[in-house]
């Protein structure tokens, strides 16, 4: 296996140009092993290689080298390579098509965690960017205590988020677009050391990388192959959130979007993800809970925490009730068959239903059904 970590490190140096090809000849090939011992064949392994791919492999001795210093790095700063398909590699990530042959991690997080939420925006975000993602930040630490918040430790939405997830007590991990012996930038150097031991520091990128601008639009994709769901919080028309954001959909993962006013500079980008139906609209934390199905598993993890044994019905209302009693008879029911039978109003069933979710005595399942949850 060492080996084998040897030559994955050679093929990801040796291609750093073009991750993809590294990536697929991996997966071609079943090993990084086996892509070397064949480099001088390569080109049967994988029609329609690039010349430069062929030839980034034809030498692989300076590679070699940058991996085995590679190594001793990590060994000598305790950093872990992660290498793709170890336990300890993002499962969710390495479902992605291009997903990096290797990470390496600084920190003490669980990247398969249950619950995996990246947050993404503007680096010029406002007052009101500034209060949506502290706020969503703080009210998931509660109904989700278990949730790793991933973002890019940049200025604006992605330190906001990494700071307000610290002081909730939420792990969380920035994506790095360098480098693990340098930070960008260095002024959230306090940060990103508190993150190393409540979350860490993750890249794809060996020592001595610097943090260009393709490196940035690289690392989104990893943003948002590690989560279960992105939130854009704050966008201009044009920017790297819109990116993450449309890798995520991509990757088939839930997209979130903060709205904003009308003709405001850096809610353009999230409005327009709304109207065009590439993003749910959120407004809390609680919006992404329900859409994800979390709810009722975050108020059994608030009643484990304060060592209550969750009822049937918990402090329901009158139309609470008279929902639960008619699922209680008839299970699994389309909110519009619930109206009917019940007589409470569509709209205002709505909100009933919702905070029935919220207290954990339905959820929504596939095709608009309401499904009771019994003890």
């Amino acid at each position: 296996m060492e080996q084998e970590v040897v030559n994955l490190l050679t093929l990801a140096a040796a291609l750093h140009f073009s991750p993809e090809a590294a990536v697929q000849l991996y997966r071609k090939a079943g090993s990084a092993t086996a892509v070397i011992d064949n480099r001088r064949n390569i080109g049967d392994m994988l029609h329609g290689l690039r010349r430069n791919v062929a030839a980034a492999l034809a030498d692989v001795d300076g590679a070699r080298r940058k991996a085995e210093a590679e190594i001793e790095y990590a060994a000598r700063t305790g950093v872990r390579i992660l290498p793709l398909g170890a336990d300890g590699y993002p499962q969710r990530l390495a479902d992605c098509a291009d997903a990096p042959l290797a990470l390496f991690f600084r920190g003490t997080a669980d990247l398969n965690g249950r619950r995996v939420v990246s947050m993404v925006g503007t680096r010029r975000c406002t007052a009101y960017g500034q209060d949506c993602a502290r706020s969503f930040v703080r009210r998931l630490s509660e109904l989700c205590p278990d949730a790793l918040v991933v973002s890019g430790l940049a200025y604006g939405i992605d330190i906001c988020a990494h700071r307000e997830a610290l002081a909730s007590g939420l792990d969380t991990v920035a994506v790095l677009a360098h480098g693990l012996d340098n930070l960008y930038p260095p002024r959230h150097r306090d940060t990103a050391d508190e993150m190393t031991r409540h979350g860490g520091l993750m890249t794809e990128y060996f020592t001595h990388t610097n943090a260009d601008k393709l490196n940035f639009l690289r690392r989104n994709r990893i943003v948002a192959g590690v989560a279960d769901a992105t939130v854009v919080v704050e966008s201009a028309h044009h920017g790297g959130a819109l990116v993450t954001a449309r890798l995520a959909q991509g990757y088939g993962r839930d997209v979130f979007a903060f709205p904003g006013r009308m003709g405001d500079e850096y809610s353009e980008g999230c409005n327009n993800l709304i109207r065009d139906n590439k993003a749910a609209l959120v407004t809390s934390a609680y919006d992404l809970v329900r859409a994800m199905g979390w709810a009722d598993d975050a108020r059994m993890a608030e009643a484990r925490r304060k060592g209550i044994e969750r009822t049937l019905f918990p402090e329901l209302t009158e139309d609470e009730q008279a929902v639960a009693d008619m699922l209680g008879k008839d299970n699994d029911l389309q909110i519009n068959t619930l109206a009917a039978r019940t007589a409470i109003p569509v709209g205002a069933l709505s909100a009933v239903m919702f905070s029935l979710e919220m207290k954990g005595v339905v959820k929504l399942t596939a095709g608009g059904v309401y499904h009771l949850i019994k003890n």
